[in-house]
């Protein structure tokens, strides 16, 4: 199980500073985050082992399961550590272990659950227990058990008979796992509910299967599920109901449509691999989203209402999912510095690393508007792509040219963030409706009016961007 080395061609890295790379940036960066959480899981073993006691035992067994059902069949662990859940439990799990906390035992449970994944995938027998924090139980990856009479602090078995099955038992109340086998990794196998259907076999009264939205290019699912709250403290506790999860189903089928028929760079990333959509509970005004550095393929979001709305939404989200793998590679720039910057977007004053993230998301969303006003036919909405494109560009321009001024990137940074701002450049000089740049220029007006207004108590270094702030 030692990883390979991982390294990216110039050209491609050079394809994705200019907001690109398509599938095969993806499937590279993929190949690393994979590698990276294989790494903290065993990092994960050699920490707990130095603590002793009961978490040396658990890591142990988990390690032991994991690399058991590693040789039996390698695409289930790879599956279960590239699901988006595995990368905050490993990371979080090995921060407890390196920094213990006397108060609370480290949460090696999150190992154990993603050991007995892989172990249910590739049909391994075993019987392996874990504790209970509540009435679900996850199997990341595959889903959860729901015991509405279970309390914290009672212990789940966990039990993988001879031929495959998975049962789950909580004081005599079992829940088996539907959906299997387990076997074969490939889409069709996996205990996913089709999101229109009323009896999927992934989704059962006391099992709770990720929700298959549509099927992309070469059988990658889209899908729609929560995650446990150490990934995002605000999704939503179990699966929508089935009427919320048609209308999802009814947005992603059309926003992969357009993606795919316009845009076919970002369809061939989003389709790249696995990608798992988390309702947000408390999504506030508008539409909002999110991703995670550690939950590489996965995106929150606020309840779509369009299909446009969605497909730009998909294509920001992925450009986060893309530089936070890519920074796991490389250093683009210098750790520290108090200085906080004003970002185009953001109502509050952002670090650096937050800056060149938002800067590099909205290169894409201007790419975005700057095909989608092109082939829009209503010319209402073409009016608002004109709109959309060139406040964007402008935004991320003014960013990336204040990044690029920081003197805090690196010589790779410097080539990274000089081919964003080539790229702006060139957007920037592309003709734009006279009406849609007064709007788009208005609009940025009213955002840096609104932002001095806001922090007006921090003083501003004139014409940098930069304000002196220690507040992140």
């Amino acid at each position: 199980m030692t990883p390979p080395p991982h390294r990216i061609p110039t050209a491609l890295f050079d394809a994705l500073a200019t907001g690109a790379g398509g599938a095969p940036a993806l499937h590279l960066l993929a190949r690393a985050e994979h590698s990276r959480r294989l790494a903290c899981a065993y990092a994960v073993t050699v920490a707990a082992r130095k603590t002793g006691g009961k978490p040396a035992e658990a890591t142990e067994h988990a390690w032991t399961l994991l690399t058991d059902a590693t040789r039996t069949t390698p695409d289930a662990t790879t599956t279960v550590l590239t699901h988006p859940s595995a990368g905050p439990a490993l990371f979080g799990l090995l921060a407890h272990l390196r920094n213990p906390d006397d108060q609370l035992p480290p949460p090696v449970h999150w190992f154990t659950a993603l050991a007995v994944s892989a172990a249910a995938r590739a049909g391994l027998p075993t019987r392996t227990e874990l504790p209970l924090t509540g009435p679900w139980l996850p199997l990341p990856s595959l889903g959860r058990a729901h015991f509405p009479d279970a309390h914290p602090g009672d212990h789940a078995e966990v039990h993988i008979d001879e031929a495959g099955h998975c049962h789950i038992t909580v004081r005599d109340d079992t829940v088996t796992v539907p959906g299997l086998p387990y076997g074969k990794c490939a889409a069709p196998e996996l205990p996913y509910t089709e999101a229109p259907s009323h009896n999927s076999p992934g989704t059962t009264a006391r099992w709770h299967g990720p929700h298959l939205l549509t099927t992309l290019e070469g059988g990658t699912p889209l899908l729609l599920d929560t995650l446990d709250p150490p990934c995002f403290p605000h999704s939503a506790p179990h699966p929508e109901g089935l009427a919320e999860t048609r209308r999802w189903a009814a947005h992603a089928q059309d926003a992969c449509r357009l993606l795919r028929a316009d845009h076919p760079e970002a369809y061939a990333e989003l389709a790249a691999g696995p990608h798992l959509l988390v309702p947000l509970t408390r999504p506030g005004h508008g539409n909002r989203s999110g991703s995670s550095a550690e939950t590489f393929g996965c995106m929150a979001l606020s309840p779509p209402t369009s299909a446009t709305g969605l497909a730009v939404t998909l294509t920001h989200e992925t450009q986060h999912n893309k530089l936070a793998a890519l920074l796991h590679l490389f250093d683009l720039f210098e750790p520290g510095g108090p200085e906080r910057f004003y970002a185009p977007w953001r109502p509050d004053p952002r670090p650096l690393p937050g800056l060149f993230h938002g800067a590099y998301a909205h290169l894409g969303v201007a790419r975005f508007w700057e095909r989608r006003r092109e082939t829009e036919p209503d010319p209402a909405l073409r009016a608002t792509a004109h709109a959309q494109f060139a406040r964007w560009r402008l935004a991320a321009h003014e960013a990336t040219t204040v990044i690029l001024s920081s003197g805090r990137l690196t010589p790779l940074g410097h080539r990274f963030a000089g081919h964003m701002l080539t790229t702006l450049d060139t957007l920037c000089a592309l003709p734009v409706p006279a009406p849609a740049l007064r709007h788009a220029e208005s609009a940025a007006r009213a955002h840096r009016t609104a932002w001095h207004h806001r922090n007006t108590d921090t003083p501003r270094q004139p014409g940098s961007g930069v304000i002196n702030s220690p507040a992140a």
